[in-house]
Protein backbone atom coordinates (compact mmCIF):
# COMPACT_ATOMS: atom_id res chain seq x y z
CA UNK A 1 0.00 0.00 0.00
CA UNK A 2 1.36 3.42 -1.00
CA UNK A 3 2.02 5.67 2.00
CA UNK A 4 0.65 9.17 1.46
CA UNK A 5 -0.50 12.06 3.58
CA UNK A 6 -4.26 12.59 3.37
CA UNK A 7 -4.57 15.82 5.38
CA UNK A 8 -6.68 14.21 8.10
CA UNK A 9 -6.63 16.35 11.23
CA UNK A 10 -8.42 16.15 14.55
CA UNK A 11 -9.64 19.77 14.54
CA UNK A 12 -11.53 19.26 11.28
CA UNK A 13 -13.13 16.10 12.64
CA UNK A 14 -14.07 17.89 15.85
CA UNK A 15 -15.86 20.63 13.89
CA UNK A 16 -17.76 18.01 11.89
CA UNK A 17 -18.91 16.24 15.06
CA UNK A 18 -17.24 12.97 14.05
CA UNK A 19 -16.55 12.13 17.70
CA UNK A 20 -20.19 11.92 18.86
CA UNK A 21 -21.39 8.35 19.40
CA UNK A 22 -24.72 6.86 20.41
CA UNK A 23 -26.41 6.82 23.79
CA UNK A 24 -24.38 4.76 26.26
CA UNK A 25 -27.33 2.38 26.60
CA UNK A 26 -27.25 1.67 22.86
CA UNK A 27 -23.75 0.49 22.18
CA UNK A 28 -21.82 -2.58 21.12
CA UNK A 29 -19.13 -3.61 23.66
CA UNK A 30 -16.88 -4.52 20.72
CA UNK A 31 -16.56 -0.77 20.09
CA UNK A 32 -14.92 -0.23 23.50
CA UNK A 33 -11.38 0.11 22.02
CA UNK A 34 -12.63 2.98 19.84
CA UNK A 35 -14.36 4.93 22.63
CA UNK A 36 -12.43 7.46 24.69
CA UNK A 37 -15.05 8.80 27.12
CA UNK A 38 -18.69 9.28 28.11
CA UNK A 39 -20.34 12.68 28.16
CA UNK A 40 -23.94 13.34 29.24
CA UNK A 41 -24.98 9.80 28.42
CA UNK A 42 -23.23 9.80 25.04
CA UNK A 43 -20.15 7.82 24.07
CA UNK A 44 -17.26 9.84 22.64
CA UNK A 45 -15.22 8.26 19.86
CA UNK A 46 -11.43 8.29 20.03
CA UNK A 47 -10.57 10.57 17.09
CA UNK A 48 -6.93 9.51 17.04
CA UNK A 49 -8.03 5.99 16.16
CA UNK A 50 -10.60 7.33 13.71
CA UNK A 51 -7.88 9.30 11.93
CA UNK A 52 -5.65 6.24 11.76
CA UNK A 53 -8.35 4.02 10.23
CA UNK A 54 -9.52 6.74 7.85
CA UNK A 55 -5.95 7.22 6.66
CA UNK A 56 -5.64 3.46 6.14
CA UNK A 57 -8.89 3.45 4.16
CA UNK A 58 -7.71 6.35 2.00
CA UNK A 59 -4.50 4.49 1.26
CA UNK A 60 -6.44 1.38 0.28
CA UNK A 61 -8.84 3.15 -2.09
CA UNK A 62 -5.98 5.18 -3.58
CA UNK A 63 -4.05 2.02 -4.46
CA UNK A 64 -7.19 0.31 -5.74
CA UNK A 65 -8.20 3.29 -7.90
CA UNK A 66 -4.68 3.60 -9.31
CA UNK A 67 -4.98 0.03 -10.57
CA UNK A 68 -8.42 0.55 -12.14
CA UNK A 69 -10.60 -1.08 -9.47
CA UNK A 70 -14.34 -0.38 -9.26
CA UNK A 71 -16.10 1.02 -6.16
CA UNK A 72 -19.66 0.97 -4.88
CA UNK A 73 -20.74 3.55 -2.29
CA UNK A 74 -23.79 2.64 -0.18
CA UNK A 75 -25.66 5.22 1.92
CA UNK A 76 -29.45 5.15 1.89
CA UNK A 77 -30.28 7.61 4.67
CA UNK A 78 -32.57 10.27 3.25
CA UNK A 79 -30.52 13.22 4.48
CA UNK A 80 -27.30 11.75 3.05
CA UNK A 81 -28.68 10.67 -0.35
CA UNK A 82 -27.65 13.82 -2.22
CA UNK A 83 -24.14 13.83 -0.73
CA UNK A 84 -23.67 10.16 -1.62
CA UNK A 85 -24.70 10.71 -5.24
CA UNK A 86 -22.60 13.83 -5.61
CA UNK A 87 -19.48 12.24 -4.12
CA UNK A 88 -19.86 9.05 -6.16
CA UNK A 89 -20.31 10.92 -9.43
CA UNK A 90 -17.25 13.06 -8.69
CA UNK A 91 -15.11 9.96 -8.09
CA UNK A 92 -16.76 7.99 -10.91
CA UNK A 93 -18.03 5.35 -8.50
CA UNK A 94 -21.26 3.39 -8.54
CA UNK A 95 -23.70 4.15 -5.74
CA UNK A 96 -26.91 3.13 -3.99
CA UNK A 97 -28.56 6.00 -2.12
CA UNK A 98 -32.29 5.18 -1.98
CA UNK A 99 -32.90 1.59 -0.95
CA UNK A 100 -30.83 -1.56 -0.92
CA UNK A 101 -32.71 -4.19 -2.91
CA UNK A 102 -32.18 -7.61 -1.38
CA UNK A 103 -29.84 -9.76 -3.47
CA UNK A 104 -28.48 -6.79 -5.41
CA UNK A 105 -25.01 -8.37 -5.34
CA UNK A 106 -25.59 -11.97 -4.29
CA UNK A 107 -28.20 -12.44 -7.05
CA UNK A 108 -26.18 -10.52 -9.59
CA UNK A 109 -27.73 -12.33 -12.59
CA UNK A 110 -31.15 -10.95 -11.61
CA UNK A 111 -29.69 -7.47 -11.07
CA UNK A 112 -28.12 -7.67 -14.53
CA UNK A 113 -31.50 -8.43 -16.08
CA UNK A 114 -33.04 -5.47 -14.26
CA UNK A 115 -30.22 -3.23 -15.47
CA UNK A 116 -30.73 -4.42 -19.04
CA UNK A 117 -34.45 -3.67 -18.75
CA UNK A 118 -33.54 -0.23 -17.37
CA UNK A 119 -31.19 0.46 -20.29
CA UNK A 120 -33.80 -0.69 -22.81
CA UNK A 121 -36.48 1.57 -21.34
CA UNK A 122 -34.07 4.52 -21.24
CA UNK A 123 -33.28 3.99 -24.91
CA UNK A 124 -36.97 3.81 -25.79
CA UNK A 125 -37.53 7.04 -23.89
CA UNK A 126 -34.63 8.76 -25.67
CA UNK A 127 -35.83 7.66 -29.10
CA UNK A 128 -39.39 8.75 -28.32
CA UNK A 129 -40.85 5.25 -28.68
CA UNK A 130 -42.56 5.42 -25.28
CA UNK A 131 -44.55 8.46 -26.37
CA UNK A 132 -45.53 6.79 -29.65
CA UNK A 133 -47.20 3.78 -28.02
CA UNK A 134 -50.82 3.49 -29.17
CA UNK A 135 -52.17 2.52 -25.79
CA UNK A 136 -51.71 5.27 -23.22
CA UNK A 137 -52.04 2.69 -20.47
CA UNK A 138 -49.02 0.73 -21.79
CA UNK A 139 -46.98 3.92 -21.99
CA UNK A 140 -47.90 4.87 -18.42
CA UNK A 141 -46.93 1.41 -17.11
CA UNK A 142 -43.55 1.53 -18.85
CA UNK A 143 -42.87 5.04 -17.61
CA UNK A 144 -43.63 3.95 -14.03
CA UNK A 145 -41.24 1.02 -14.50
CA UNK A 146 -38.56 3.36 -15.76
CA UNK A 147 -39.09 5.73 -12.84
CA UNK A 148 -38.77 2.90 -10.32
CA UNK A 149 -35.65 1.49 -11.97
CA UNK A 150 -34.09 4.96 -12.08
CA UNK A 151 -34.79 5.45 -8.39
CA UNK A 152 -33.24 2.20 -7.19
CA UNK A 153 -30.75 1.30 -9.93
CA UNK A 154 -29.82 4.70 -11.33
CA UNK A 155 -26.57 4.79 -9.37
CA UNK A 156 -25.38 1.43 -10.72
CA UNK A 157 -26.62 1.74 -14.30
CA UNK A 158 -23.06 1.53 -15.66
CA UNK A 159 -21.99 -1.34 -13.39
CA UNK A 160 -21.10 -4.39 -15.48
CA UNK A 161 -19.98 -6.71 -12.69
CA UNK A 162 -19.48 -6.99 -8.96
CA UNK A 163 -17.52 -4.10 -7.39
CA UNK A 164 -13.99 -4.60 -6.10
CA UNK A 165 -14.54 -2.54 -2.93
CA UNK A 166 -17.75 -1.40 -1.21
CA UNK A 167 -17.83 1.73 0.97
CA UNK A 168 -20.69 1.59 3.48
CA UNK A 169 -21.63 4.83 5.23
CA UNK A 170 -23.48 3.32 8.18
CA UNK A 171 -22.83 -0.31 8.99
CA UNK A 172 -25.90 -0.59 11.21
CA UNK A 173 -28.25 0.98 8.65
CA UNK A 174 -26.81 -0.88 5.64
CA UNK A 175 -26.48 -4.28 7.30
CA UNK A 176 -28.09 -6.14 4.36
CA UNK A 177 -25.53 -4.72 1.95
CA UNK A 178 -22.71 -5.63 4.34
CA UNK A 179 -23.91 -9.23 4.67
CA UNK A 180 -23.95 -9.62 0.89
CA UNK A 181 -20.39 -8.31 0.67
CA UNK A 182 -19.27 -10.75 3.38
CA UNK A 183 -20.98 -13.63 1.56
CA UNK A 184 -19.20 -12.76 -1.69
CA UNK A 185 -15.86 -11.88 -0.11
CA UNK A 186 -15.97 -8.27 -1.34
CA UNK A 187 -13.75 -6.00 0.83
CA UNK A 188 -15.65 -3.33 2.76
CA UNK A 189 -14.85 0.02 4.30
CA UNK A 190 -17.51 0.83 6.88
CA UNK A 191 -18.34 3.98 8.80
CA UNK A 192 -19.18 2.46 12.19
CA UNK A 193 -20.89 4.24 15.06
CA UNK A 194 -20.68 3.06 18.67
CA UNK A 195 -23.60 0.66 18.11
CA UNK A 196 -21.83 -1.22 15.30
CA UNK A 197 -19.63 -4.31 15.05
CA UNK A 198 -16.08 -3.48 13.92
CA UNK A 199 -15.28 -7.16 13.35
CA UNK A 200 -17.56 -7.30 10.30
CA UNK A 201 -15.71 -4.69 8.22
CA UNK A 202 -12.34 -5.08 6.54
CA UNK A 203 -11.56 -1.49 7.49
CA UNK A 204 -13.85 0.00 10.17
CA UNK A 205 -13.90 3.78 10.49
CA UNK A 206 -15.29 4.63 13.97
CA UNK A 207 -17.29 7.82 13.51
CA UNK A 208 -20.65 9.54 13.91
CA UNK A 209 -22.98 7.98 11.32
CA UNK A 210 -25.94 10.23 12.18
CA UNK A 211 -24.53 13.71 11.53
CA UNK A 212 -24.52 14.71 7.85
CA UNK A 213 -21.38 16.82 8.44
CA UNK A 214 -19.56 13.73 9.75
CA UNK A 215 -20.67 11.62 6.78
CA UNK A 216 -19.65 14.33 4.33
CA UNK A 217 -16.20 14.65 5.87
CA UNK A 218 -15.51 10.91 5.67
CA UNK A 219 -16.80 10.86 2.09
CA UNK A 220 -14.71 13.88 1.16
CA UNK A 221 -11.47 12.21 2.30
CA UNK A 222 -12.24 8.89 0.60
CA UNK A 223 -13.36 10.52 -2.64
CA UNK A 224 -10.22 12.67 -2.77
CA UNK A 225 -8.07 9.55 -2.41
CA UNK A 226 -10.04 7.74 -5.12
CA UNK A 227 -9.73 10.70 -7.50
CA UNK A 228 -5.97 10.87 -6.85
CA UNK A 229 -5.69 7.17 -7.65
CA UNK A 230 -7.84 7.50 -10.77
CA UNK A 231 -5.60 10.27 -12.11
CA UNK A 232 -2.60 7.94 -11.88
CA UNK A 233 -4.49 5.12 -13.61
CA UNK A 234 -5.48 7.43 -16.47
CA UNK A 235 -1.86 8.46 -16.98
CA UNK A 236 -0.55 4.91 -16.70
CA UNK A 237 -3.37 2.49 -17.60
Amino acid sequence: MTRRYWNINLEEMMKAGVYFGHNTRKWNPKMAPYISAKRKGIHITNLTRTARFLSEACGLVFDAASSGKEFLIVGTKKKAAYSVARAAIKARCHFVNKKWLGGMLTNWSITERRLQKFRDLRMEQKTGRLNRLHKKRDAAVMKRQLSGLQRYLGGIKYMTGLPDIVIILDQHEEYKALRECITLGIPTICLIDTNGDPDLADIPIPANSVSISSIRLILKKLVFAICEGRSIYIRNP
